[in-house]
């Protein structure tokens, strides 16, 4: 029989030294990410310096002087609280609709097994492929005709409708493979449709439906074209809209533009480090599915 110790001290050893090949990727991967944080670092020398500073040594030059005035300044002209209220409202609820949307139709369509259910997930697929150009005019023609322009749940509507094209898609794929010895267990022991959604399909898909819920928050915070096209008050804005406010036909405040997009950026990013685990968690075990 084989002692167990020399074999344990084998694999930390070998984890401990690994290859040159991996110590290449990591490497390389370490340099891509220093050199996407780059924009971030500029961005943030930036919002702290005064224009004075900006005009006369550029944007590459350290500060001369802490300038707080344009957080102050971006604060107070967009309304920012507000904004970051509006923002949070429509991301959240398309997030959370967008999710119960597209489980639904997927249940439909992988697990009730529609007639042309190829098809229809076909149709799910090129509607998420068409650009937001083109479907501008439509919507804003039917958020006037029905009263809808310029409020916030004409955006909720719309990307909740988009979001879930994506998540239906991607959900349909994952339970046309859901284990029908499931589902044939849970018909004998008298479970109807909605029970076998709760309390069988919806319990091995929350990992994967974790993952779309904060994939369809941080997606729909970033949009910009549809909200700069249906909301036109100052009252139901978002940031990104209020962000592009700030850059005049003649004049731009590069300061103050650079501390919006920081201090635009931190509730994304917050986000993002709060439910990371719930993200990992989710690709892990989409992965080991």
């Amino acid at each position: 029989m084989i002692p167990e110790a020399p074999v344990r001290r084998r694999r930390v050893r070998d984890r401990h030294h690994r290859g040159v090949s991996r110590w290449v990727v990591l490497a390389g991967v370490t340099a891509g990410a220093l050199v996407m944080l780059v924009p971030f670092a500029f961005m943030l020398l930036n919002a702290f310096k005064s224009p004075g500073d900006y005009s006369s040594a550029g944007p590459l030059s350290w500060p001369t002087e802490f300038y707080p005035q344009g957080l102050r300044t971006y604060w107070s002209t967009v309304n920012f609280p507000l904004k970051l209220w509006n923002s949070a409202l429509i991301a959240g609820s398309v997030a959370v609709l967008g999710v119960v949307v597209s489980l639904l139709n997927a249940y439909a369509l992988g697990i009730g097994r529609v007639r042309g259910r190829l098809w229809i997930v076909g149709v799910f697929l090129l509607a998420n492929m068409l650009p937001q150009e083109a479907l501008v005019y439509p919507l804003y023609y039917v958020a006037k005709e029905v009263g809808l322009y310029n409020t916030r749940l004409s955006v909720i509507i719309i990307f909740t409708v988009i979001q879930s094209a994506f998540g239906t898609y991607l959900l349909a794929s994952v339970l046309g493979t859901f284990p029908r010895a499931l589902l044939e267990a849970a018909a004998l022991d008298g479970a109807g449709t909605w029970t076998v959604l709760w309390r069988v399909v919806f319990p091995n898909l929350r990992p994967t439906l974790a993952v779309l819920l904060i994939f369809f928050f941080i997606w729909t915070w970033n949009e910009f074209l549809i909200p700069l096209v249906m909301l036109i008050d100052n009252q139901t804005q978002t940031i990104p809209v209020a962000l592009a406010s700030l850059q005049g036909d003649r004049l731009m405040d590069a300061p103050t533009t650079n501390a919006g997009a920081l201090i635009s950026l931190v509730p994304a990013i917050l986000f993002f480090l709060i439910f990371q685990r719930t993200l990992a968690r989710g690709i892990t075990a989409g992965a080991e599915k």
